[in-house]
């Protein structure tokens, strides 16, 4: 049977697992606990393909438990009684160390029959999961647990593990590999931090080079042919993404336009054109707003050119756009305005609509003053003229505050100068 060469080459020591330094590194905290012997709960956070399952499996051998493995993705309620009914055998004596990979495809339910036994001890979890526990875990799980993140390994780091594995082949097959250093660190840098992904380039670049004089010689272009390009483990409802656009619009609202440009690079890549049109039109409405407003309609026109033409060529207008709304004035105070009307509203403070505003022109015979006494404002000079719009209850709120771009500071001055006669 087939076993990918990631599993043949799998550590089996922590000195052995390349990158997450700041977790197993010497005297850091999660090298401390695997030393100390007493094995609390754990809960592995990070992108896939870092060293979650590596690392598990290696405490699995420095316990004494029964050790059980599931996984998220296909175990269900009968998969962890079974587990439960080895407790107490001789089986299990010391107790099951459970390793439960995709722990966030675990509903609430099946997170909650683990949380008596977690909680008396009798089984210790080691959990991984790629997306956000604090979102994905329930509660109860997380407050007994320690929570570690495991970080996308560098590519330097990764350097000597693909080296490793063109070396491990060669032992396997009995015969030189030739691997030239360009294709060694293109594998390492495009495989977007991922160690599993590289293993797997590492291995197609075998398979598919013929044998040539007693030797296997891989050239670069092999293997840029076969390593997969980094953004494609992007995932549209995991972390990567909200990650990834919420840097994309952070970038533009702070006026760094290389930042923004790169972060729209990786979204165009990923094939993620809704996310990178929708983000930019916000950013055009929120962030530049009334300091720039004729950079809404700009922007709609590069977004739904973008939209026409689709990829590649999308990436021109929304490139234009983006460095257009990086390069101009900012200004939150239509953004502002808004979220403090609709908080009152949400709060009730809104209170009946004044009469001279209310759309009839008759008044009840309860009514103590006869006549909605609207006055129309272009009919005085200036085409402005002073009367109560907001309801008795707010009548003297402020909502909006003139920002302190040219844009809103000149009308500023326009209607301080006309109210103000």
């Amino acid at each position: 049977m087939y076993e990918p060469l990631a599993q043949r080459i799998r550590p089996q020591t922590i000195d052995e697992v390349v990158g997450q330094r700041h977790l197993i590194g010497e005297g850091k905290p999660l090298r401390n606990i695997i030393e100390s012997g007493e094995l609390p709960n754990l809960v592995f956070y990070g992108p896939s393909g870092v060293g979650k399952t590596t690392v598990a499996n290696i405490i699995a051998k420095t316990t004494n438990r029964k050790f059980c493995k599931l996984n998220g993705t296909t175990a269900g309620t009968a998969d962890i009684k079974a587990i439960v009914n080895q407790l107490d055998t001789f089986e299990a004596i010391n107790g099951v160390l459970l390793y439960l990979d995709e722990i966030q495809y675990f509903n609430k339910k099946q997170q909650q029959t683990l949380l008596e036994y977690i909680e008396n001890g009798k089984i210790t979890l080691i959990a991984s999961t790629t997306e956000n526990p604090y979102f994905y875990v329930y509660n109860a799980i997380l407050s007994r647990s320690t929570v570690f993140e495991f970080k996308t390994v560098s590519a330097d780091d990764i350097v000597p593990a693909v080296k490793r594995a063109f070396n491990f082949m060669s032992e396997e097959k009995g015969i030189e590999i030739s691997v030239p250093d360009e294709a060694v660190k293109y594998i390492s840098t495009a495989c977007g931090g991922d160690v599993r992904k590289a293993m797997n380039a590492a291995e197609l670049c075998v398979l598919s080079t013929k044998e040539a004089d007693g030797k296997i010689e891989i050239s670069e272009e092999t293997a840029r042919a076969l390593t997969q390009r980094s953004a494609m483990k992007y995932d549209k409802d995991g972390d990567e993404h909200y990650d990834i656009v919420s840097a994309y619009q952070k970038s533009m609202r702070g006026s760094d336009p290389d930042a923004a440009i790169h972060y729209l690079a990786r979204l165009l890549e990923a094939g993620d054109l809704p996310s990178a049109c929708r983000r930019l039109m916000v950013c055009a409405c929120e962030d530049v707003g009334l300091a720039y407003p004729m950079i809404i309609p700009i922007v709609k026109a590069a977004v739904d050119t973008a939209m026409m033409v689709g990829l590649p060529e999308a990436r021109i207008p929304l490139a234009d756009a983006v460095i257009l709304v990086c390069n101009s004035p900012k200004s939150v105070s239509a953004y502002n305005a808004i979220n403090a009307a609709m908080a009152d509203v949400a709060k009730g403070k809104t209170g009946p609509i004044p009469r001279t505003l209310q759309n009839k022109h008759f008044d009840g015979e309860d009514a103590v003053v006869k006549g909605q006494f609207y006055e129309y404002p272009h009919m005085y000079p200036n085409h402005w003229i002073k009367q109560q719009y907001l309801p008795d209850e707010i009548k003297n709120r402020r909502y909006y505050e003139y920002g302190d771009n040219k844009n809103e500071q000149a009308a500023k001055d326009y209607w301080d100068k006309i109210k103000k006669k």
